[in-house]
């Protein structure tokens, strides 16, 4: 029910489970994942998940031999067509870059075994995933055999078995050996599934007793599309679609004949798994039509389907590849289907930026949409193939190659895709059994080069020593292991409990709906309705009626708003008045009588329902700042007769209103992202001025308060785990909030954070930007201008240090924005991040102390015809509740909130109130705010409920009879005056009949 807690998991689980998991697949069952996924409850089914993996589950990290082992010369190693590649002066387009670089030394793993050991147990990973040189230990591809490969690799798997931890080996991972490709054509040829069966048996011979998982090779749709048809990657063969599909064929083929090799001569005494490593992309349908929902299917039927559903369901590929490639692709006999048809012990995946995305051709997505959706991909896997066990064998993300040690990009991504994973096994029911981190350290990032970074571990490429430098992501990682998860925490769940008594419920209004228009009452013309005719009302010439004195009820706009915020059950309403209509020339010598007096008119009906009026004397908006033209033409809050124009405003609107407003914001919301530091600087004198002129003239007789309100949206450090990061937030919470705030409540003067900073950048860069100062008497008039502390809070933004986007860094502030992609977003991609408004309303105690806080605004934008209204329930349930965690656990003297915004007329899609055909309607949020309202909080079945001494009194029914006072008097009037006549009627009826008697 509104009002109460959020559902607990194990129900949200059920009710996922209600809408199908995975059955036993087979060949086109995933085409109902898209369908699936588009009918999920939202906006549950998007929010993070905190649980924990299943017993057992393997969490390990990745490299690959060519990527990090260099030494492609040392150790009797043979050339790889990497190598070879990698060393011609012209490479393809598209492909990788030419240069001495390429994996010739990379990270220099072949040299370094300690040193990668010791970060595989300090990551405390159960697995290690790599792979063997296939010319490192048959240097021609074929005999000899290589001793010094052979010890190499036996030195890493007993280091490895040494620290408990797993390897999962890949026997070939892109690096086919120069010397097959020169005598055979390497893949194109039918020889090699043979020489790669002779290669492998020499693998398991020496390395199988303590190998427990083995991959034959390494997402062989790179190697047969890129390596044999484009050519973009080596060996570079531009051979066409036929000769990349001969290619596939015989890696299929030389697959089957390993895991044949391995089931009938190995498995019994080495008791291992064996499998493929096969990357795929998702992709989502332009539209959710049926036609569109089949190009999807066909997209990964061309990319994973062509190597899986030969090996998962029938050993032929994918029907709708048969259909429309025709003679291009080749046929399998019966014997062959067999023989390749369940290859594999489980489902080996690859998912990532490169391997998915990068080298994915664009036609073979077929005109739909890419995503990187992971969790989709793993319940199509289980639909399409039987429910396989699913090892995922490489997954994450990049960032620049300039990043260093925060990497917090890298680590959102993976945030992301292992929260995916937990999903599709707690929801899915996806049958997914470890996770591997791509890759453990830096190194060559096969066609991008040395341009991104994928490494848990930094390696300075230029270095000598190479040493393994770790990241945050690697704090991250590790946490994650240790935990087995996201467990949850107890700061995350929600509470219950009560606001104080007296507590602030209200809604905002920038600009209430102003309609001056003149009731039907106050014509004083005559009319004649033409009954016969025209059926009209017609004027009268020359004859009128006497004139009435306005009252307020005449204003129809104001009976409805004010009925509306009835309905919500508010105690206080805020709207800011427009001071470019009041004063049109910015001074006295023109008022706006009209435009006064309707606003008089809706602050007393206000308070006729027991609301109270909250009114700012200015907000910025687009046009003129909301500046009257000739001040907003002269500089507006640049030139500094604009303070004293504030002045005189405020000590109009003081006299004509403060009879009836008795909560006043000077400035609402003033956007320090468009203010000068000169502007900024007379602004705050502005308000000072105007807060004394308040204390000192109305103050007494008015006995209202007032202050400034500021947007006060929290910014958190990117890695948590950086001191770098940390500064970078703490200077932007300062340049955001502090700036306008320290004056004010704080010293009297701007922070020493803004002012170190600015002094840093003018004296570095030569910048000149100047940070006015204050005389002594101006700090002690703006310190301490306030009554209260108001805020208006949305949402929350990351920031790091490490430049990684050029669109995204401010390079005057030297901050990074990030974004967590795990976060809800709304329609406008606003983060809805409810733990955000308790850490601000911390870091306003910690400021400034004890101060009594109001949130003037808090609100999310929602497309109600999409998800009806349920983000935006969503976004009030929880922020309210964290705002109840700052005021009852963090003693936060927090004394008001209020939702943004009242309706959709004047904030488009931010509304309680829908607005259509004009009609205003509720919606789902305004009841289940106004039951919030109801209860003061949220009650448990263990809290206590508060009764509150000006509410004891007060019943719900009670309502309809204190907001109809008028109404009543009258009918009691009625009431008596039928009493009365009714006495004496009786009175004179007795003695008549007496007097006849």
């Amino acid at each position: 029910p509104a009002g109460s807690m959020a559902p607990p998991q194990p129900l949200l689980l059920l009710l996922l489970a209600v809408l199908g998991r995975p059955l036993l697949g087979a060949p086109g069952q995933g085409a109902g994942t898209w369908a699936r996924f588009a009918r999920l409850p939202y906006p549950q089914d998007q929010l993070f998940l905190q649980d924990t993996f299943p017993d057992g589950f393997l969490w390990g990290a990745g490299s690959a031999a060519y990527q990090t082992e260099g030494g492609w010369q040392q150790g009797g190693k043979g050339a790889s067509v990497w190598d070879t590649f990698t060393h011609r002066p012209t490479t393809p387009a598209g492909s990788v870059p030419p240069g001495p670089m390429g994996g010739d030394v990379a990270s220099d793993s072949y040299n370094n075994v300690f040193r990668d050991i010791e970060g595989l147990r300090r990551l405390g990973v159960s697995h290690y995933r790599f792979s063997l040189a296939w010319a490192r230990l048959m240097p021609n591809g074929t005999a000899p055999i290589n001793p010094a490969g052979l010890a190499h690799y036996g030195q890493l798997l007993s280091r490895l078995r040494a620290l408990g931890i797993e390897p999962v080996v890949t026997l070939y991972h892109w690096d086919l050996p120069q010397g097959l490709q020169d005598a055979f054509g390497g893949w194109t040829s039918p020889v090699l599934p043979e020489l790669f069966r002779n290669y492998a048996e020499l693998c398991f011979r020496h390395f199988g007793g303590q190998v427990r998982y083995w991959l034959t090779m390494d997402n062989p749709y790179v190697v047969a599309w890129h390596g044999y048809g484009t050519g973009r990657l080596p060996p570079g063969v531009q051979g066409g679609p036929r000769l990349g599909y001969r290619a596939a064929h015989h890696l299929l083929q030389a697959h089957a004949k390993v895991w044949h090799l391995y089931n009938d001569h190995f498995r019994p005494t080495q008791k291992g798994k064996v499998s493929i490593a096969l990357s795929s992309h998702w992709i989502k349908p332009q539209h959710m039509t049926e036609k569109n929902i089949k190009e999807c299917q066909k997209s990964l039927d061309f990319v994973l389907g062509w190597f899986a559903k030969p090996i998962f369901i029938d050993g032929d590929y994918p029907e709708s590849m048969r259909s429309n490639l025709s003679s291009l692709l080749p046929e399998f006999s019966e014997d062959d289907k067999k023989y390749i048809k369940g290859t594999a012990d489980f489902f080996a995946l690859s998912f990532g930026a490169t391997l998915s995305f990068q080298l994915l051709d664009s036609h073979m997505k077929f005109q739909q949409l890419e995503s990187i959706s992971l969790r989709q991909l793993l319940y199509w896997i289980s639909n399409e193939y039987n429910n396989p066990p699913v090892f995922i064998v490489e997954n994450s993300w990049f960032v620049s190659g300039s990043t260093k040690r925060d990497d917090a990009k890298y680590i959102y991504y993976l945030k992301k895709f292992i929260m995916e994973t937990l999903k599709a096994i707690r929801y899915d029911g996806v049958n997914v059994f470890g996770y591997t981190v791509w890759s453990l350290l830096d190194g060559f990032e096969w066609h991008r080069g040395y341009s991104i970074r994928r490494g848990l571990f930094y390696v300075d490429f230029q270095s000598h020593d190479k040493k393994l430098m770790p990241k945050s992501s690697v704090l991250f990682y590790q946490k994650l292991i240790e935990k087995n998860g996201f467990p949850p925490l107890p700061e995350n769940q929600p509470v219950t409990g009560f606001f104080p008594c007296g507590f602030a419920w209200g809604t905002v209004d920038n600009y209430i709906q102003v309609d001056t228009t003149p009731a039907q009452f106050l014509d004083p013309n005559v009319y004649v309705w033409d009954v016969r005719q025209t059926k009209k009302l017609i004027k009268v010439d020359g004859v009128f009626t006497s004139k009435r004195k306005r009252h307020c009820v005449d204003f129809a706009a104001i009976r409805l708003q004010i009925s509306l915020l009835q309905e919500m059950r508010v105690t206080h309403f805020h709207f800011s008045l427009k001071w470019s209509l009041i004063l049109p020339l910015g001074n006295l010598s023109l008022i706006n009588h009209t435009l006064v007096h309707y606003y008089q008119c809706f602050a007393s009906e206000l308070l006729r329902v027991n609301i109270t009026p909250v009114v700012a004397l200015w907000q910025p908006m687009a046009e003129n700042q909301e500046l009257p033209t000739s001040l907003a033409k002269y500089g507006a809050w640049e030139n500094p007769e604009t303070i004293q124009a504030f002045v005189e405003y405020a000590r109009f609107c003081f006299a004509s209103l403060g009879d009836h407003v008795k909560f006043w914001i000077t400035m609402n919301e003033p956007s320090v992202k468009n203010l000068t530091y000169t502007a900024g600087h007379n602004l705050l004198k502005a308000h000072a001025k105007a807060w004394h002129l308040y204390d000192k003239e109305f103050r007494r007789s008015q006995k209202g308060k007032i202050s400034i309100a500021l947007q006060a949206d929290w910014v958190e450090p990117a890695c948590p785990f950086s001191r770098n990061d940390q500064e970078v937030a703490d200077r932007i919470l300062e340049f955001d909030i502090g700036w306008l705030a320290e004056p004010i409540f704080g010293n009297g003067d701007y922070p020493h954070v803004m002012r170190a900073w600015l002094h840093q950048r003018n004296s570095v860069d030569l910048y000149n930007f100047h940070l006015p100062s204050f005389s002594e008497d101006e700090k002690k008039l703006i310190q301490g201008s306030f009554d209260f502390f108001a805020l208006s809070h949305y949402t929350t933004t990351l920031v790091g240090w490490e430049k990684e986007d050029a669109l995204k860094y401010d390079h005057y502030l030297e901050v990074q924005m990030i974004n967590d992609i795990t976060w809800l977003r709304s329609p406008s991609r606003a983060a809805v991040v409810p733990w955000g408004l308790r850490k601000v309303l911390k870091w306003v105690k910690s400021k400034y102390g004890d101060v009594p806080v109001y949130v003037m605004a808090n609100g999310i934008d929602d497309d109600q015809n999409v998800v009806h209204d349920k983000l935006r329930v969503y976004y009030i349930q929880n922020y309210i509740n964290e705002a109840l965690k700052a005021y009852a656990l963090d003693n936060v003297n927090l004394q008001g909130y209020f939702v943004y915004s009242f309706n959709d007329k004047t904030a488009p899609k931010y509304g309680l109130y829908s607005y259509v055909a004009n009609r205003y309607e509720p919606k789902p949020s305004m009841k289940h705010y106004r039951e919030i309202i109801d209860n003061n909080g949220f009650p448990g079945p263990d809290t206590a409920e508060v009764l509150c001494p000006e509410e004891n009194a007060l019943c719900p029914e009670c309502h309809f009879f204190r907001t109809r006072k008028s109404l009543l008097a009258f009918i009691s009037f009625i009431f008596v005056a039928f009493i009365v006549t009714i006495f004496f009627i009786t009175y004179y009826s007795k003695r008549v009949e007496r007097r006849y008697k």
